[in-house]
C-alpha cells in the first residue's frame, strides 16, 4: 500500500512510461543526427513560478561526456536528473528518486549507463589486481559496483575489452534498476501499482545513441 505521508503519487496528465520512452528516444535521435531543437535549452523566466512536472527521472553517470538533457534533447523542467559516478544506487540516490516519483507523479525512471565508463574500468582493475583505489571515497563507489560485475569479469578474463566492458556496464545498470525496483518500499509500491516503471538504458559515446533494454513494466 502507498504511504499516507507521500504528498503526491499520481498525476493523471503524466506521460505513461511508454510515451516517456518514446519522447526520450525521439530526442536522442535528434541529438545523434545533429538536429537538436534550439528551443530546448532556451531560458524561460516563467519556469521559476511553475511547479516541476518532469516527464522522466534519470539516474546517470557523472561523466562529463554524458550530459543527460543534451543527449535526450530536452529542456528546462523536462527531466529530473540524478548523476553519480558509475550510476550507483547509494541511499541519497534512492531518496532523490523517491522524492521525484512521489512529489511529481513522474512515471518513468531510467538508469543510464554508458560505454567507456571510468567507474567500471576502475572496478575491473581492482578485481584483476586485488588493489582498490587509495581513496576510501572512491572505493565506496567501486565496492558498490564490484559484486555486480565480478562473475562476468571472471568469466570474461582474456576477452576483448570493449565487449567485456559493455557487458559489465550493463550488468551494473541492471543491478541499479533492480535496487530501485525492490530496495525502496515507496518505489516498489509504485511499481506494483503500475504507477512507475524503472528501466535500463545505455549511451554509446562512440555514436551518441541511447539503447533502452530491460523494459519490464514500461506500459
Amino acid at each position: 500500500m502507498l504511504y499516507p505521508f507521500v504528498p503526491h503519487t499520481w498525476d493523471p496528465d503524466a506521460l505513461s512510461p511508454a510515451e516517456a520512452i518514446k519522447r526520450l528516444t525521439e530526442g536522442n535521435q535528434r541529438f545523434a543526427t545533429g538536429r537538436p531543437e534550439p528551443a530546448a535549452r532556451a531560458f524561460s523566466a516563467d519556469l521559476a513560478s511553475k511547479p516541476q512536472r518532469p516527464f522522466a527521472i534519470v539516474l546517470g553517470c557523472s561523466d562529463s561526456r554524458t550530459p543527460v538533457e543534451v543527449l535526450f534533447d530536452q529542456g528546462f523542467g523536462d527531466l529530473f536528473v540524478v548523476r553519480i559516478a558509475g550510476n550507483v544506487v547509494a541511499p541519497s540516490v534512492v531518496g532523490s528518486v523517491e522524492f521525484a516519483a512521489s512529489q511529481f507523479g513522474t512515471r518513468l525512471v531510467v538508469v543510464l549507463g554508458h560505454t567507456r565508463c571510468g567507474a567500471i574500468a576502475a572496478t575491473l582493475q581492482a578485481l584483476r589486481t586485488g588493489h582498490g583505489p587509495e581513496s576510501a571515497n572512491i572505493r565506496s563507489i567501486t565496492e558498490r559496483i564490484a559484486p555486480q560485475i565480478e562473475a562476468t569479469a571472471r568469466a570474461g578474463q582474456g576477452a576483448e575489452d570493449g565487449g567485456l566492458m559493455r557487458q559489465l556496464m550493463r550488468d551494473n545498470v541492471r543491478f541499479s534498476v533492480e535496487h530501485l525496483r525492490h530496495g525502496s518500499r515507496i518505489l516498489e509500491d509504485l511499481v506494483l501499482a503500475k504507477r512507475l516503471a524503472v528501466v535500463a538504458a545505455d549511451y554509446e559515446l562512440e555514436t551518441g545513441r541511447v539503447d533502452f533494454f530491460d523494459l519490464a513494466g514500461e506500459h
